[in-house]
């Protein structure tokens, strides 16, 4: 066996392929970006065939860096932009259409009717997910109805469904291979949590066939073994997870309370419930955290549309810095007399809100209002969303007084100032990891683990280590202060009001 580990991190605008050695070490690396289709407005689409060129060129790129041949892989790990759908023949293993994307939105109209149907309550209580186009069964859906002839062939077994890691594992293995993981089924709206089975009666109203749909497995499993005209030799595909499972994962968040933000262009929470399997009453999503040796642990999820995109704005838009790290600089600059408000619903708000009309808007300025606020309020706002989410997240699972350990990674985590703000907003510590590469990094711990290789998940734990941990140092009383303006411009901002 060799002594490496290779993860496959398949995200919504490049493939990356990261090798790490025995000590979890990063020895070599390879990315490649692949083009976004838009065939109409408010439709997102990839092709699938550049997807797995893509995914052929960074392994070999990677393997070359790290100056390693396949035969010194132990195992691969695939993580993947989740909800994202292919459907593909299974005898040719050629797509049948375009992958539509999790971003895409058409699929909108018929969300609606469902939930005039009265059926939201029906997926949510089977799924933990909403009626919302982001997820994969609809997307599935309009593919079977739209896609000449697609609903028959697959009725018959001769097309077959899977998210990006089910297509890739295919490919990989030649055909041999067709499966899933549980924290990707878990996205599907077809994949009852409690259960752990594909549902027939939501099959049955989304009028999926069963005999297209993958085989179910924990994230650490063997999913078969890559061709060996691929690299030069077999390799053992041992691990599977979406990407902000991964993540929550590679944060070693195995322990109920923990919880995970990752900050990119928008940010993703994760709070693990443990086996508690908690039906939000606050619009966030239940999820399947991971599954190992059969036993599933479940999460709540919230996300924000806009968290590092507010930084391009002060970019882009407003012009007031010409690189992300300035935001930071600038913020310290601001009047602390002055308290101004970002709502950054430029796309609408998500979690808890899910108020897709709602708009930006900016509250509290004065004559003296500049540059320097506006970063503030800009770098704030993702704070301030984050404690909605912190707070929403405690009214769904009582924490029985275990305090919130929240771990950090994403892009934004580089700026001490906004970190500092996000622990005195919170009332909670931060902690940023040494390894920001935590995705790719979870995914090669399910495949090195399962390998043998890697230590067990006490083990992996320990070597997870802290850069700084940044601690509340504002008073309760100016918290709760700016907690109330931030509540009142968001109330203000809300399409219903």
């Amino acid at each position: 066996m060799g002594g490496y580990v290779l993860a496959i991190d398949q995200g919504t605008t490049s493939t990356r392929a990261i090798v790490f050695d025995r000590d979890q070490k990063v020895v070599g690396s390879g990315q490649r970006e692949f083009a976004q289709h838009f065939p109409q407005s408010g439709w997102v689409e990839h092709d699938p065939e550049e997807i797995w060129d893509t995914v052929v060129a960074t392994v070999k790129a990677a393997l070359e860096k790290a100056g390693i041949g396949a035969s010194d892989v132990a195992a691969i790990g695939i993580t993947n932009q989740r909800e994202t759908v292919v459907v593909w023949e299974r005898e040719t293993g050629r797509p049948i259409h375009n992958a539509i994307v999790w971003q895409d939105r058409r699929t909108a109209a018929y969300c609606d009717k469902l939930k005039k149907q009265g059926l939201e309550k029906t997926f949510a209580r089977r799924t933990g997910l909403l009626l919302d186009p982001y997820f994969s069964g609809t997307k599935l859906s309009w593919m079977l109805a739209n896609v000449k002839g697609a609903r028959a062939r697959a009725a018959k077994g001769e097309l077959c469904f899977g998210t990006i890691d089910t297509f890739l594992i295919w490919r990989l293995t030649g055909g041999a291979s067709f499966a899933t993981d549980a924290t990707n089924a878990s996205r599907t709206l077809m994949f009852n949590i409690e259960t752990q089975e594909w549902d027939e009666e939501l099959l049955e109203i989304l009028r999926v066939p069963a005999a297209m749909l993958p085989e179910v497995k924990d994230c650490a499993a063997d999913f078969g073994v890559t061709a060996a005209d691929l690299f030069g030799a077999q390799i053992p595909i041992l691990g599977v997870a979406g990407d902000q499972h991964a993540a929550t994962i590679g944060q070693a968040c195995f322990e109920p309370g923990m919880m995970k933000s990752t900050y990119g262009t928008g940010c993703f929470a994760v709070l693990n419930t443990g086996a508690d399997l908690v039906r939000s009453r606050n619009r966030l999503l239940t999820t399947i955290a991971y599954r190992l040796d059969g036993e599933v642990t479940y999460a709540l999820e919230g996300s924000i549309f806009i968290a590092g995109a507010a930084v391009q704005w002060l970019r882009d838009g407003l012009k007031v810095i010409r690189s992300a790290p300035e935001a930071g600089q600038l913020a310290e600059q601001a009047d602390p007399a002055q308290e101004v408000y970002l709502v950054p619903a430029f796309t609408g708000l998500g979690a808890p809100h899910w108020d897709p009309e709602a708009r930006a808007a900016i509250f509290g300025m004065t004559r003296n209002t500049g540059p320097a606020e506006f970063a503030r309020a800009a770098l704030e706002a993702v704070c301030y969303q984050t404690r909605d989410l912190l707070d929403a997240m405690h009214k769904d699972w009582k924490a029985d007084g275990k305090d919130t350990v929240l771990r950090v990674d994403g892009g934004m985590v580089a700026s001490d100032y906004t970190m500092q703000r996000l622990a005195d907003v919170l009332d909670a510590p931060v902690d940023r990891p040494v390894i920001l590469e935590t995705t790719a990094l979870g995914v090669a711990w399910l495949a090195g683990s399962r390998a043998g290789l890697w230590p067990d998940r006490q083990g992996f734990a320990a070597t997870w280590a802290r850069d700084r941990r940044f601690s509340p140092q504002m008073e309760a009383k100016t918290r709760q202060a700016k907690l109330k303006g931030w509540k009142n411009a968001v109330r203000r901002t809300l399409s219903e009001t």
